[in-house]
């Protein structure tokens, strides 16, 4: 196999491309490295990457892909370049129509016509919406998205599909629930609760607590991609396309999570409770059971462990953390 990994500068991109690396894998990295969040943390990652070669493109950028494309003939992609946050798409939805739509169009282009043998792509959990009915399934309709950034998403897997159904293209998507571990993004909760544990803020705990999460540990996640990227689906009386939860299949509720992050720091929040946010929904679950039928694994990493282990890296970069959370 020779791979590309898109938004390789990114939380699970960095964590797959280092595996995939120390595996002996032929691996390319790409990401145009922007500044939703702070390019210092993408630089940090990029730098223990080591010699993998590294491209700084945007996926939006047809031409630039092609001319990599062309040169590097690649046999697998995974893609988890995209604009990412549920809430910040509220107020830049635009943003969300270049990276998510254009860019993704262009990677199924440029696969589809440098005859990739499979690609992989990241979705969401946000996808199945406010629905009521749990845990959440591959087959339900998840047609009711929360916001653009999940709407985008679920445009994502139809526009694989329709690519797997005219051109046999092999597509997976692979519906992300909740990842967290060292080097996570500053904009979500483990880094931003810790961000304010160090300095003995307040948090902010939306919805008056009333939410949970199916955290996900990142080397869970990993894992399953690892396992899932030889295996393009066959589609044989059907589009060769292909959906998965990753998931632990757990859900925790968020104050049991701020309990946890609290005693593997060792000190107590000052909780401001608040509304739900716009875009935002109550509670995730993952049903695992088609992942775990096809690669005989699903995430096991509980979360006092994956949080252990966060706070164990937070403690040699609590700087980082910081800087990436005020940036």
């Amino acid at each position: 196999m020779k791979i590309l990994v898109t938004g390789a500068a990114g939380f699970i991109g960095f964590h797959l491309t280092l595996r995939l690396a120390n595996d002996g894998h032929d691996v390319v990295a790409l990401d145009n490295l922007n500044d939703y969040y702070a390019v210092s943390l993408k630089g940090a990652r990029l730098e223990r990457l080591g010699d993998v070669p590294f491209h700084t493109i945007d996926i939006a950028d047809l031409k630039a892909l092609d001319a990599l494309f062309a040169q590097e003939r690649f046999t697998h992609v995974v893609h988890l370049a995209a604009q990412a946050g549920v809430r910040y798409s509220v107020d830049h939805p635009h943003e969300y129509g270049l990276s998510n739509l254009t860019g993704f169009l262009n990677i199924l282009d440029v696969c589809n016509r440098y005859q990739v043998e499979h690609l992989l792509y990241a979705s969401s959990s946000s996808v199945y919406g406010r629905q009521e009915t749990l845990p959440f399934r591959e087959t339900d309709a998840a047609n009711q998205p929360a916001s653009i950034y999940a709407a985008s998403k679920r445009a994502n897997e139809m526009m694989a599909y329709s690519y797997a159904d005219l051109h046999r293209l092999p597509a997976t998507g692979m519906r992300f629930f909740t990842v967290y571990g060292p080097w996570g993004r500053p904009d979500m909760a483990p880094c931003m609760f810790a961000a304010s544990l160090l300095r003995d803020e307040p948090i902010d705990v939306f919805n008056h607590g009333r939410m949970a999460r199916d955290f996900t540990y990142i080397d869970d996640v990993v894992e399953c991609i690892v396992r899932l990227l030889p295996l393009p689906p066959k589609g044989q009386d059907s589009a060769p396309h292909e959906i998965y939860n990753l998931g632990r299949g757990k859900p925790v509720a968020l104050l049991d999570f701020v309990e946890t992050l609290e005693s593997a720091m060792g000190t107590t929040a000052t909780k401001h409770f608040k509304q739900m946010q716009l875009g935002d929904i109550e509670k995730t679950w993952a049903d695992t059971e088609k992942l775990r039928s096809v690669i005989d694994y699903t995430p096991q990493i509980s979360l006092e462990v994956g949080i252990g282990r966060f706070v164990r890296w937070l403690e040699s970069h609590h700087e980082l953390v910081l800087e990436s959370v005020d940036a």
